[in-house]
Formats: structure tokens, sequence, C-alpha cells
């Protein structure tokens, strides 16, 4: 009896291996997607925001010297991205878009230069809102009251780049939590249709004796195989598709740390390996429950 149980399970191990961990790897790809999605998402609302852009002006009896060290205490803020002096003769260049456009504009001023020195600040992301930036700009106005004239930024600028993201973050989950149900559906199916091709297996092992554990079992361990083959072949197709996509912007780069390579390879895992161990069970039972006439 078990000699005979096992020449049928190891067929039936044998029979759609290849097919069932194609589907499978392709429907954790979807799944990697939206994940690795998110996290690029996230990645580039936080570039988006940290471009957000703010000026300092100074009172006029302020020299360089004295806004360069403003310039190193503001450095030390935990508020701030990037904070960077902007010389006057630099100002006019980014004022007139040239060297030669500069000149001409100094030309018609007599030779003096009209721009002030500033200092320009990129807040870090969780400030890049119309909030952060006004107590970004209470907290400067109030640590340096005598040398700082006005702090200037664009309220429409910093309010269209989080309005922007969360309706597209809206978008994104709406379109992700659909992919996601397709994306199980799928599996599900595909481990029905590699299962039903093994419904005479099942029946005969059950009809030789075979009990329920000992049929499940090797069909549950190929699941778990199953599951973790295909979420590493999905993990790679998606990290190859981030990358190539991540060539292709120019304004933005869509950076991963370790920790969102190791999280988005675990989930992968996770789910195919829980979502094919679920439906192997299942199905199994199906068959299991099934009269010998019925698999007909």
């Amino acid at each position: 009896m078990n000699s005979s149980s096992d020449k049928y399970s190891k067929k039936g191990l044998q029979t759609s291996y290849v097919s069932t961990v194609i589907g499978i790897s392709l429907v954790l790809f979807m799944i990697g997607l939206v994940i690795g999605g998110f996290f690029a998402l996230e990645n580039l609302q936080n570039q988006a925001k940290e471009s957000v852009q703010g000026d300092l002006f100074f009172k006029a009896e302020q020299s360089e010297y004295d806004i360069k060290q403003i310039e190193q205490v503001l450095k030390t803020w935990s508020e701030f991205k990037e904070v960077q002096f902007i010389s006057p003769e630099r100002a006019v260049d980014e004022f007139s878009g040239g060297d030669r456009d500069s000149k001409e504009i100094l030309a018609i001023f007599e030779g003096e230069n009209p721009l002030p020195a500033t200092i320009l600040f990129r807040p870090k992301s969780n400030y890049a809102s119309l909030e952060g930036m006004e107590a970004i700009k209470a907290k400067i106005l109030k640590a340096f009251p005598n040398e700082i004239d006005e702090v200037n930024y664009d309220k429409s600028a910093v309010d269209s780049v989080n309005l922007g993201f969360k309706q597209f973050v809206f978008l994104f989950l709406a379109i992700a939590s659909l992919l996601i149900v397709v994306a199980v559906a799928m599996i599900n199916n595909t481990i029905r249709m590699a299962l039903y091709a093994k419904r005479f297996t099942i029946k005969t092992m059950q009809l030789v004796g075979a009990t329920s554990f000992y049929i499940r079992k090797p069909f549950l361990w190929q699941s778990v195989v199953q599951g973790l083959i295909s979420a590493v072949i999905g993990f790679s197709l998606v990290m190859t598709l981030l990358f190539a996509l991540n060539n292709l912007l120019n304004s933005f780069e869509v950076t991963f740390d370790l920790f969102i390579f190791v999280f988005l390879l675990a989930a992968l895992i996770f789910i195919g390996i829980f979502i094919s161990l679920v439906s192997t069970w299942f199905a199994l039972n199906k068959y299991l429950k099934m009269k010998l006439d019925d698999l007909y």
C-alpha cells in the first residue's frame, strides 16, 4: 500500500509543477508591482516635497559674514533638508539666466548689483506643507528678529505638491486593491487547475488506504516550495522593471534602501506561501470528499 501511495504521490508532485510556478510568479509579480509602486510613489513624493524652496531676506545692515553665520546655525536645525547661502553675484546670475544677461542687468544699474545676499532653504518632506512652512517661518523670525526682514515661499507650489500626490495616492490604492483581488483569485484558480489534473491520483491514494494527512502532506509541501520559488521569481521581475523605469526618469530618481528590498521579498514570500497553502488545502478537501463517479 505504501509503495503504491508513494508512486502516485511522486507522480502527482511532478505534474504541472513548472506551469503552476510560472502562473503564481506572474501573479506575485503583479502584487510586487503594487507594493514596490507604493514605496516608489512615496519616494517620489518625498523628493517632490523636498524640492519646495523658501528664501530668507535680510535687513540692509546685515553683512555677508553675518548671513553666513546664520546659515551655519540653520544647517543644524532638523527641519531643513538643505540650507544654502546665495551671494549677490549668484543671485543676479540665476535671476538673469546667464552671465551675458547678468552683465546687461548690472549695466542698467550702473554696475551696482540690485540683488541682496539671501539664504535658500529646502524643508524635509514632513515639513513641506502649509502648516509646516508656517511653523518654520515663525521659528526663524523668532530666532533672528533683528537680522531677518522676510521669509518667503510659494504657497501655491507647496499646496499643489501635497494635493497632487494625495489625489494620485487615492487612485493608486483603488487600482492596487482591484489588482490584488484579481491576483489572489488567479493564484487560487491556478492551483485548483493543477490539482484538478491530479484528482484521480488523490482519489487513488485515498482508495488504497492512505490517510488524509498522508495525502495532503506532499501537496502542501509542494505548495510551500512553489510559493517560495514563485516569490523569488516575482521579486526579480519587479526589481528588473523598477530599475528599468528608474533609468527612464530624468526629473526624479527612485531609490530603495535595504529595508524596502527585504520587506518586499518577505512580503512576496509570505503572500505566495500563504495563498498557495490555503488554496491547496481547500482544493484538496474538495477532491477528498468527492465520490469517484463525480471525478469524471
